[in-house]
């Protein structure tokens, strides 16, 4: 998914050691393999009759654009019969489901370490709980709760609590305290839900720093990460956890606590309206990110299309991704409340975290996974380890963030014996735009069909205005439906001005076209956003700190290829007259003024002239030619293959294309160390 999911890195406390059972009321533990809970069946017992509206029986199939425009024109999405509200999603399938699991959470990343799990009807009571808490707290519908917090079982249940009694803020915890506090000042946030301090995390701290800068700010509901250990390592924590050394305005109170005093069942009416149930920060991990807001009908129908779609009650969905970011949150948690499925988060930084990517096939083993929830970065990591356990329950992984290459997703689907489905969406849509069919043809490297009832245009300015382009016509992507907040899709009203075309169509920045059966293929950025492994970085933010130098005159950031994070920021500089200033120096001094490591350049180069547009802007296409051609030809190099780039050429349906020269080498040489990255390749004419 575009919109930046960023991983959290706050894996380390988990060398601290095994916990213990951290049997709380109403909490199962699962020291076996879940898949003995409740039977599993088999594929071919659990599939029933294909139906339309809200369904019981097996997923709808999508497999085709036609497919798609049938589920539209069946009715339209007004009348379709699904829940109001989140918490009406959530209350009819705990008493559907009340025994099956739920949520399921393991602190460390062992396939026999303790993992705790809740069904359904504990889910649902917590969740009654953390919404009474929040009201007790003067959180209304219009009230902000924020959540800093990585993956645990309080913030799947505070996410649906603070939708419930208000509108919750998740807030990636990598954030500066500075940016933090935008964020709360932003958002008008009343409590916030973050960790209590604790070793090798500086979460507490940094939150505590950014409320003190907050003053609307008048609560803070800590959560303690030492019930999930066991002694001795238990008992050492009190001793050796960090003093808050942060002075603040707000009350400081213990999260699970304070939740025990409430009751199990709503104690205020769930008014069955539309309101604006989340808040979610958009446009980059660097700078002062955009607050995007989602209505309860938009994340209602994230979890309708996944259950119409991809789930039922009897699915084990592995997502070792951040509940902070859009993906985690509604496409796939918000599918389980929707369809009763089972999801399991290990650790706290999820793939991150210590030993998840060594112990990940034997997690799913563990967990009888049957679908994978991944992102181009992470699968490279997963194919330089070999598959080692029992994975013949997996049926699917699920990829977005970035596009997966043609290469990696071959040795994924032949290694783990399963497809890859990729998604496309955006923070902004409340995520979801298309996918690759499941039940289709997957055309690797396009994004896929639309959604039903989403529709996407691709629409270009021209001598009249904009107009739809036609078929493999590049232009932006527009998209309208259910999850685009037309015309509040952000809480800055300027920030949503010419974000529209035709009133309702998103402009995404994103630059694409479609071909004539429908699939949507990406060709490039309207905007000039560096996404590095799922993280958005403004260029801006880069630039900026450069600029800052005394021998800057001019600095272009942009991202260069990278067969891991699919993008690396590099910036390219030129010096004012007389200037001195080296990479190196210059590589130092942007390491200073960058607020967060994953914008720090890769690679800064200094050009006695950069390249730039009739009226002085920094012409960014003819830098990004230079890093492809610059990295490509690393990477050959480094393989000892003697194919070379010679030129980068702009293509009409691909984008920027590298030509190479073969100087003896095979087309099956090349692609083996060109076909990790992202960007197409040719041979020259």
């Amino acid at each position: 998914m575009r919109g930046g999911l960023a991983l959290a890195n706050i894996g380390r406390f988990a060398r601290l050691g095994k916990r213990k059972s951290g049997r709380r009321r109403e909490i199962d533990v699962a020291p076996r393999p879940l898949r003995d809970v409740g039977k599993r069946d088999t594929i071919a017992q659990r599939r029933g009759p294909k139906t339309t509206g809200q369904r019981g029986g097996s997923p709808m199939k999508l497999g085709t654009l036609q497919d798609s425009l049938d589920m539209t024109n069946e009715m339209p999405w007004s009348a379709r019969d699904v829940p109001t509200t989140v918490y009406d999603m959530l209350a009819v399938t705990a008493a559907k489901f009340p025994e099956r699991p739920a949520v399921s959470y393991q602190l460390l990343s062992g396939p026999n370490d303790k993992a705790e799990t809740l069904n359904w009807r504990a889910f649902h009571e917590q969740v009654c709980q953390a919404a009474n808490l929040f009201r007790a707290l003067g959180i209304g519908e219009g009230d902000v709760v924020a959540l800093v917090m990585p993956n645990a079982t309080e913030t799947a249940v505070a996410l649906l609590g603070g939708m419930t009694a208000g509108i919750v803020n998740p807030i990636n915890p990598l954030l500066e305290a500075e940016q933090i506090a935008a964020i709360l000042r932003e958002t008008k946030a009343k409590v916030v839900v973050t960790l209590k301090n604790f070793p090798k995390t500086d979460v507490a701290q940094k939150t505590a720093e950014a409320v003190k800068h907050a003053p609307g700010v008048h609560t803070i509901l800590t959560v303690d990460l030492n019930r999930y250990l066991t002694p001795p390592k238990s008992w050492i924590v009190p001793l050796v956890r960090p003093k808050m050394t942060v002075n603040h305005h707000a009350d400081v109170k213990s999260f699970n606590a304070e939740l025990a005093k409430q009751p199990k069942i709503l104690t205020f009416e769930d008014r069955k309206v539309d309101r604006v149930a989340a808040y979610f920060h958009t446009g980059g991990t660097t700078g002062m990110p955009k607050v995007a807001q989602h209505t309860n009908s938009g994340i209602v129908y994230q979890g309708w299309l996944g259950h119409e779609l991809l789930f039922d009650e009897h699915e084990s969905v592995m997502c070792p991704l951040p509940l902070f970011h859009v993906f985690a949150c509604h496409v796939i948690l918000m599918s389980m409340v929707k369809s009763g499925a089972h999801v399991v988060f290990p650790t706290p930084a999820g793939y991150r975290g210590d030993g998840v990517f060594d112990n990940f096939w034997k997690l799913c083993e563990r967990w009888g996974t049957t679908f994978i929830i991944t992102v181009p970065t992470a699968v490279s990591a997963l194919m330089q380890r070999p598959v080692n356990a029992d994975v013949s329950t997996v049926k699917n992984a699920f990829s977005g963030s970035a596009p997966m290459p043609l290469e990696l997703f071959n040795r994924f689907t032949k290694s783990a014996g399963c497809p890859i489905i990729e998604g496309y969406g955006l923070t902004e849509a409340t995520v979801l735009v298309s996918i690759n069919p499941v039940h289709g043809e997957k055309r690797v490297g396009s994004v896929g069909i639309q959604f039903p009832y989403t529709d996407v245009k691709i629409i270009a300015q021209k001598g009249s205005g904009p107009q739809e382009c036609a078929a493999d016509e590049i232009g932006e992507i527009c998209v309208s439906g259910p999850g685009v907040n037309a015309p509040e899709t952000y809480t800055e009203a300027d920030k949503n001005a010419d974000l529209y075309y035709h009133e309702t169509y998103l402009r995404t920045g994103d630059l694409g076209r479609k071909d004539p059966e429908g699939y949507i293929w990406i060709t490039g950025r309207a905007k000039d956003l560096i996404i590095r492994g799922g993280h958005n970085i403004d260029p801006a933010e880069i630039e900026d700190a450069l600029l800052a130098h005394q021998d800057v005159a001019f600095a272009g950031a942009i991202g260069q290829p990278d067969a891991h994070s699919g993008e690396l920021p590099c910036a390219y500089v030129e010096l004012i007259g007389g200037g001195t200033a080296t990479a190196e120096e210059l590589m130092a001094h942007a390491k200073k003024h960058i607020h967060e490591r994953a914008a720090f350049p890769k690679h800064i180069e200094v050009l006695e002239e950069l390249p730039k547009t009739a009226v002085g802007k920094v012409f960014k296409p003819d830098l990004r030619k230079s890093a492809i051609l610059r990295v490509y030809n690393k990477a050959l190099e480094d393989a000892g293959v003697a194919a070379r780039v010679t030129a980068v050429v702009d293509d009409k349906k691909r984008g920027l294309v590298a030509q190479l020269a073969a100087n003896g080498a095979s087309e099956a040489t090349v692609g083996e160390v060109l076909g990790s990255f992202t960007r197409p390749w040719e041979w020259a004419a």
